[in-house]
């Protein structure tokens, strides 16, 4: 039988989007690709419903490179309600728990320093962790919550920057990878003899990607008499990798990569750059202005990872 030929136009490129509360990032992916008429889209890191901020949409070719967003550090602001736990650790779940303590700001900032650098954190009951094949979240709702095992995360940064009233306190937070706001506040509000959950939330910025750049998603609006959205407002495939060290490799090298060798990093000395990792590290490969894709530097060699 013939191929099916795919729906929507072929488009390669990020678009920014200011996620709004109300909206998985999934409803958000499924808004944007209808308003583009695209072919293939994706995000590039989830965002929980009640949560607002950056969102960033891949579109065709971008696809390939969500894991390294995903990779990049994200920023996030945060308002964290005391007095209550709530079986989601955010507003939009039921309260299970309460207490009358308000901690002080000195009680605050005296437990922040645990929960900087490489911590141990468990996930929220209401999280995408697979336990035995199954998504926490599903169990959660069933009324059957797994017992979830503490998992490495990276926090850079965590910061008090707001103490509106006894009640509420807000934070901003540098993170890697995987790392739970709600969990945070969460067990930042047991660290100081309270309870707390996640009133507000807002990503600022994921990897190269801030939220200068992102546009509202009512301005995307598409309906069946309106005209697809314009690829102009999209941004190149490589404006993702912008945080990945470049270096600068000539024409014969990049085919060489292109056929699947790695170079000697011998060759490469006095080009390699000083940000790049030489044990497992990633550097931008880049042929005159052109990004040819990520290559590893590994074991004395550099070795093609993800070539665009």
């Amino acid at each position: 039988m013939p191929r099916r030929k795919p729906r929507g136009r072929p488009l390669d490129g990020w678009l920014i989007i200011d996620k709004p509360p109300g909206l998985t990032s999934t409803d958000v992916v499924n808004r944007v690709r209808r308003a583009f008429d695209a072919q293939k889209a994706g995000h590039g890191g989830t965002l929980d419903p009640l949560a607002t901020g950056v969102l960033p949409i891949a579109f065709g070719a971008a696809t390939k490179t969500v894991p390294y967003v995903m990779d990049g550090t994200k920023l996030y602001r945060f308002t964290l309600r005391f007095g209550e736990a709530r079986d989601t650790d955010d507003a939009d779940g039921k309260v299970t728990e309460t207490t009358d303590v308000r901690p002080t700001d000195a009680q605050i900032l005296g437990a922040l320093g645990q929960f900087c650098g490489e911590i141990m954190q468990v996930p929220p009951a209401f999280s995408a962790v697979k336990v035995a094949g199954e998504r926490a979240y599903d169990m959660a709702r069933e009324g059957r919550p797994a017992a979830l095992e503490p998992r490495p995360a990276r926090v850079d940064r965590f910061e008090l920057v707001g103490r509106p009233d006894p009640d509420h306190a807000v934070f901003e937070v540098a993170s890697g990878k995987g790392v739970y706001m709600r969990s945070l506040a969460r067990d930042l509000a047991r660290a100081c003899d309270s309870l707390g959950h996640v009133a507000a939330l807002r990503r600022l910025r994921v990897g190269p990607f801030s939220e200068a750049q992102a546009i509202p998603l009512d301005k995307l609006r598409a309906t069946d008499d309106t005209a697809p959205a314009s690829p102009d407002l999209l941004l190149p495939v490589a404006t993702a990798l912008a945080d990945i060290p470049a270096l600068a490799l000539t024409e014969a090298e990049v085919g060489g990569l292109r056929h699947g060798q790695a170079i000697s990093l011998v060759a490469l000395m006095g080009r390699i750059p000083a940000a790049a990792d030489p044990n497992g590290g990633l550097a931008r490969a880049m042929a005159g202005s052109r990004v040819i894709g990520l290559c590893r530097l590994e074991d004395g060699w550099l070795k093609p990872d993800r070539l665009l």
